[in-house]
């Protein structure tokens, strides 16, 4: 019973280890917002709404934003053009066209950039607007 116990220890301590070691930070970009949704709540549809997503470069590398994108025309957007350094920080300004929406929304912007930690390791960041426009 004791070697079984010791065993399964060995075995959760090497799994452990390994996801540690998998734990360690790829050389490179790396974007860390500071909100990565963010809730417009109810808004009167007319004026355009902005909303400015705040991020810092904790990567060891300049971060290139090479394109933002948003998934519809409904959003203007304007972000740093120059390389963003290690350790400082940067943000995508998103402009939100409350005229053109009705309803519930739920809007993608799509970030391509030099970042190593991108999810799902996607060549792309995504980040998320969301509200409701009321007339």
């Amino acid at each position: 019973m004791k070697k079984i116990f010791l065993f399964i220890a060995l075995i959760i301590g090497a799994t452990s280890l390994k996801a540690q070691q998998n734990a360690v930070a790829k050389p490179g970009a790396a974007f860390k917002f500071v909100e990565e949704t963010h809730d417009f709540g109810a808004l009167k549809r007319g004026p355009v709404a902005t909303y400015s997503f705040e991020f810092t470069n904790t990567g060891d590398q300049p971060l290139i934003i090479m394109d933002v994108k948003p998934s519809c025309g409904c959003t203007n957007v304007d972000w740093p053009k120059a390389p963003v350094k290690p350790g400082e920080k940067g943000k995508i300004t998103l402009g939100v066209k409350s005229e053109e929406l009705h309803g519930v929304f739920h809007k993608e912007v799509y970030i391509l950039s030099n970042a190593v930690n991108n999810p799902r390791g996607e060549k792309r960041y995504t980040v998320y607007v969301k509200g409701e426009a009321k007339d």
